[in-house]
């Protein structure tokens, strides 16, 4: 049994014959032959396809993608901290695959193409926001230096132009773009020149790359804030100007003007300072401490929670709501250390970090405790799960979508998909110092005799990453323990995977219920009769 997950497209001459063969992975259940990369010659029997590569290891994922250039096929291997790259020259892709990066533990690397040069970002335990490094294709030992290490500024992504490279980095929480010259293709590249900058306008943003033409000087990027759609802009490197190309519509008289979009800073136990993004509406909000507000989290896997719009919480903005995004470690909003200091034997970090952000909130008059409900799905409806069993006094409501919140047991079962990646997030609890820390935070383990707040629980009974048992087991342990009379909802889609049903329109469904409990619950609606 295998299961086909990444093709790489191959190109045609203009009388549509193939020039060169597509390449493709497929993961297997046969314990040996975890991940392959296959070459497949087009109309050819697929029985006569040649195994390019064999990743082995139980850790390790495979991902294929073509170089900006579509000159190379890059197969990248990685594991949740080591990354190597392998590469097949598409001019003749007959041959095998050559290594760009090796396999050595604990390095990640990225790498992108342009000319005859490799521009290679690389991640260590000493490295850890990452520097830039270039390299002869013909000498891939003769690397130079372009971008240091700086631990206050994480480099997260490369995007190579013919004449340009553009680097995405991450400072104080935010992401900027800078544009640099490079030298004519065939020529040294010793250092980059100065770069130019992107200017945005708004206090806190989200910015991320779209594909653009490798041969063009245009670069083309979405934009979004709170209170900005998603907006799609041509950057002309030549002559540093942004054109505005689209924008996401919004129905219903939206007007981004009505809404003000803030960060600020939280103090967590152990002195670290924790960003948080807010959104309100200026005329309907009063910040007397009697506004009722939303409180969202995550932090795991480095993710970062972006400060960007979705149309969806207008629904609890439009009605006076305060909405705040907890920005805590685990997540990677503000560098790789970030990560690291909420993953592992860190991880509760993440929990106090969520809570210092909530009294942040309420004794800045942000909201009411009256009116106060926290939000979090997957990972981040085990920081609900974690919070609420640490400090359930201080919320007066809870959402907890998809919840992986049985932590200690599903870590112990390796024969569930995704399990033995996840020991470099969470731990091996084969381990008896990784066992007792995660049990002494993970939801079903920390359930007490104690009042609790409003809490709704979802989940899908097709979820493969969170199997329907986790939640149904941990709503079961607060039927059992909790001593209040408050709402304790088990919403449970039997046509449901992870994120949602598949729908057009079912998402929006769960969107609306989820709503409608908020706001019974913070008692800003009744029931029908």
């Amino acid at each position: 049994m295998s299961e086909m997950i990444n093709i790489t497209g191959s190109e045609t001459t203009p009388d549509r014959t193939p020039k060169f063969s597509p390449i493709y992975s497929k993961k297997t259940s046969i314990p040996t032959q975890l991940w392959l990369v296959w070459r497949h010659h087009l109309g050819s029997d697929q029985s006569d396809d040649t195994c390019l590569y064999h990743e082995k290891d139980e850790e390790f994922y495979l991902e294929l993608h073509q170089s900006e250039s579509k000159e190379y096929h890059f197969v990248v291997s990685g594991s949740k901290t080591t990354q190597f790259v392998l590469y097949l020259n598409l001019s003749d892709p007959r041959k095998e695959l050559k290594y760009v990066t090796q396999r050595v533990e604990g390095v990640d690397t990225v790498v992108s193409h342009r000319g005859n040069h490799f521009f290679i970002k690389r991640r260590s335990e000493e490295i850890f926001n990452s520097e830039l490094l270039v390299c002869p294709i013909d000498d891939l030992t003769a690397t130079t230096m372009l971008l240091p290490h700086r631990p206050s500024i994480k480099l997260q992504e490369l995007q190579a132009f013919k004449d340009y490279l553009v680097v995405y980095e991450r400072e104080n929480g935010l992401v900027k773009v800078t544009i640099y010259h490079l030298p004519p293709a065939g020529e040294p590249i010793k250092s980059l020149s100065s770069g130019q900058t992107i200017q945005f306008i708004d206090p806190i943003y989200s910015v991320s790359p779209v594909e653009s033409q490798f041969n063009s000087h245009i670069l083309r990027y979405e934009y979004g804030s709170l209170h900005t759609p998603p907006s799609i802009y041509d950057y002309d490197m030549n002559i540093g100007k942004s054109v505005l190309k689209k924008v996401e519509p919004v129905l219903g008289g939206f007007d981004k003007e009505k809404y003000e979009i803030l960060r600020k800073w939280a103090v967590a136990s152990d002195g670290t300072q924790v960003p948080i993004s807010i959104v309100y509406r200026k005329d309907m909000v009063k910040l007397d401490g009697t506004d009722p507000l939303l409180l969202y989290g995550y932090g795991s896997y480095e993710i970062c929670i972006e400060p960007d719009f979705r149309a969806t919480r207008l629904s609890l903005i439009d009605r006076g709501f305060v909405y705040a995004i907890a920005h805590i470690r685990g997540g990677g909003e503000m560098g790789r250390k970030w990560y690291e200091d909420g993953k592992l034997l860190k991880k509760k970090n993440t929990f106090t970090d969520f809570i210092a952000c909530a009294e942040y909130l309420l004794k800045n008059q942000f909201g009411s405790k009256e009116k106060i409900c926290i939000d979090g799905r997957s990972a981040g409806g085990l920081l609900i799960g974690a919070v609420l069993n640490m400090r359930p006094d201080l919320f007066k409501a809870a959402v907890a979508g998809v919840p992986f919140v049985d932590v200690v047991t599903t870590m112990l079962d390796s024969s569930i998909p995704l399990t033995t990646a996840e020991w470099e997030e969470w731990g091996d609890p084969r381990e008896e110092k990784f066992y007792f820390y995660m049990k002494s935070y993970s939801p079903v383990d920390n359930v007490q005799s104690q009042n609790y707040p409003n809490i709704l629980v979802t989940a899908g009974l097709n979820d493969p990453r969170v199997l329907y048992s986790e939640p149904a087991k941990y709503v079961a342990k607060l039927r059992e323990k909790k001593t209040d009379n408050n709402l304790l909802l088990f919403k449970c889609d039997f046509g449901a995977g992870h994120s949602s049903k598949s729908g057009r329109f079912d998402i929006l469904e769960e969107d609306a219920f989820r709503i409608a409990f908020v706001l019974k619950s913070l008692d800003l609606i009744s029931c029908r009769a």
